[in-house]
């Protein structure tokens, strides 16, 4: 509502909006508005939904999609090399 200088917060949009931004509750409690501006504060208790099934599916997915590292830890011993099939002795 840039026009109307007014600044609405309230709860987290639902869907994308382009001239609407999320802020954290730790934002929205210390933000200021320009000087003149009217800000409307929505009092709700809102309460977020827990996790739902596809939000669980999303996590698992992307949690086998990750990339793994290894820890830095010690190389293991090189072993000499030979010809195919060689075992060097322990």
């Amino acid at each position: 509502m840039y026009a109307d200088s007014t600044i609405v917060l309230g709860p987290l949009a639902t869907e994308a909006q382009p001239e609407a931004y999320d802020l954290c509750e730790r934002h929205v409690e210390s933000f200021t508005a320009p000087r003149g501006w009217q800000v409307i504060r929505l009092a709700t208790d809102f309460q977020p939904a827990p996790p739902s099934e596809d939000d669980l599916t999303a996590l698992a997915d992307a949690v086998r999609e990750a990339p793994v590292h290894r820890s830095l830890g010690p190389s293991p011993p090189s072993t000499p090399a030979g010809p195919p099939g060689f075992c060097p002795p322990p």
